[in-house]
């Protein structure tokens, strides 16, 4: 047989890589576009740094040769897969190709998502995932089955020490949406994602529902009502620079500090603009985002999950070029009560941080757990003692700055120094008590009210006393629970100095497997 030239076969290899590029072919990535849809490589190449991603795996092929499969054998198999940098630094990643079988996910499919999942753990880097699939492959059948449930195990695992981002990029629906939703954070596009367990036909056999996809699983209904997904996105390219964003703020893994940034944004900045925002009327409200702009640097606030739960705000910053997680009651909505909601987004987001060593900064303002017989009945008492737990059970920095109300278990709740606060601030208009003074007044004083020939200059008189007397920061600073009354505008500074004191936190808890968290 005679030689081949190296030429030769170099030229070979380069025809199988370009027919590995061209996915289901030209026809199927014509379709995917005119859906308004990227295919998965250019997918990948709006997230990672240009020039920067480096493929694995990109020739294999299934071996099924049930029902005619055998006739249907793309290289890659329907997923494209490597690892490349964002801002530097290492990422891998996954994206299904919906011009291949429909991105539908069959042996071989699932052990190329495993193996990066697998080289991003042993390597401490965070994983992206862009999902866009028809589902399980039928033809493969039970091992279409354990290849979702080998992504899962792994996601399970990797949970809390490396970052895991999932992107729904079109349809995303049966056991492929446990994936996404055991990860850190989930994106959806408006108009392109869907994500349900059951699709409309299946509802409409089972219960006689009519639903659209839409309804059950676009990304306004998971983003707004559903709380499963994080980011709302309007097209592509938004959704991959909020991924771009999220990743610019959590280290690569759980044993490294966020990325510090110098923001040139000086950390001794006053803003006497404070003092005008948050009125002194605890019955009135105020965007508490409008504190937070100017806390953090460069007044750059990334919130997670904004439209849901709207009584509490979360979302990454930086202070001083630090990384820090945020919670916030939100007083414009619902008067910032706790509910169940809220309770369960707020606890997921300190866990979240504390997981990757993100100081966990609490915003207060709350008059108290959101009464009802819908909270009663939905569980408020497991769902918010998962806000307790996941305070108490937190080791990264805490620090608390009571803005303004801050009354009874809603007041323990937002990380007081008895769940283990590290440093609590307090603004001259904080009212830290078992109760509103209104309330309080009612309960304390009303046999000399009802005595009274003027009730309700009586009840005036009396809530003013307690409100003297206890509705402040200064009974608590007495005890020790508020470590420094600021001036508002001190606050940037303050935070910075609470930041820096706590940067070589190293707090031992009792050796155990896990916690059981509530509910």
């Amino acid at each position: 047989m005679a030689d081949r030239s190296i030429d030769q076969l170099c030229e070979k290899l380069l025809e199988r890589r370009e027919r590995a590029s061209q996915g289901g072919g030209e026809k199927s990535i014509a379709k995917q576009h005119e859906k308004g849809k990227l295919t998965a490589r250019e997918r990948i190449g709006r997230i990672l740094d240009p020039g920067s991603f480096v493929e694995l795996d990109a020739f294999v092929e299934h071996r099924c040769s049930n029902f005619g499969m055998e006739k249907t054998v793309f290289p890659g198999d329907g997923v494209v897969t490597g690892y490349g940098t964002v801002d530097g630094r290492i990422v891998y990643v996954y994206s299904q190709d919906f011009t291949v079988i429909g991105g539908s996910l069959g042996e071989a499919h699932a052990k190329k998502i495993c193996k990066v999942l697998d080289l991003a753990m042993q390597n401490g880097a965070p994983c992206v995932g862009i999902n866009d699939s028809g589902g399980a492959r039928i033809q493969e059948a039970v091992d279409a089955l354990s290849g979702y449930g080998n992504i899962f195990f792994r996601n399970v695992k990797a949970s809390g020490v490396i970052p895991q981002l999932s992107v729904i990029a079109g349809p995303c629906a049966g056991g492929a949406v446990y994936s996404p939703a055991l990860t850190d954070f989930v994106y959806m596009i408006d108009k392109t994602s869907v994500m349900h367990i059951t699709g409309p036909q299946v509802i409409k056999a089972v219960t006689g529902e009519d639903v659209t996809s839409e309804q059950i699983g676009g990304a306004k209904a998971h983003n707004q009502t559903s709380g499963v997904a994080h980011f709302f996105a309007e097209g592509e390219d938004e959704c991959y620079s909020q991924i771009r964003k999220t990743l610019s703020f959590l280290p690569s893994n759980n044993l490294e500090e966020p990325p510090f940034k110098d923001t040139g944004d000086d950390p001794k900045r006053a803003d006497i603009s404070l003092r005008e925002i948050v009125p002194t009327n605890p019955n009135k409200g105020y965007d508490v985002r409008d504190v937070i702009s100017r806390v953090v640097d460069g007044g750059d606030f990334f919130e997670v999950q904004p439209l849901h739960a709207a009584n509490i705000v979360t979302g990454f910053a930086r202070v001083g070029g630090y990384v820090i997680g945020i919670i916030a009651n939100q007083a414009k909505v619902m008067a910032g009560c706790l509910d169940i909601d809220a309770s369960c987004k707020a606890a997921r987001h300190i866990r979240i941080c504390d997981s990757y060593n993100i100081p966990i900064v609490t915003f207060e303002d709350v008059p108290g757990y959101l009464p009802g017989l819908n909270q009663e009945m939905g569980g408020i008492i497991k769902h918010g003692a998962k806000l307790l737990y996941a305070y108490s059970e937190s080791t990264a920095p805490k620090i608390t700055i009571v803005l303004r109300k801050a009354y009874g278990g809603s007041y323990l709740g937002m990380c007081s120094k008895d769940l283990g606060a590290d440093v609590v601030l307090a603004w001259p208009q904080a009212e830290i008590a078992v109760m509103g003074a209104e309330g309080a007044a009612n309960i304390i004083f009303r046999k000399e009210i009802e005595a009274s020939a003027n009730k309700e200059e009586a009840r005036t008189e009396k809530i003013e006393e307690y409100r003297a007397a206890f509705a402040n920061p200064y009974v608590a600073a007495a005890r020790g629970f508020v470590d420094r009354v600021i001036l508002p505008e001190e606050t940037r500074p303050a935070l910075h100095q609470a930041i820096v004191m706590t940067a070589g936190k190293n707090e031992l808890r009792p050796r155990r497997k896990h916690g059981v968290m509530p509910g």
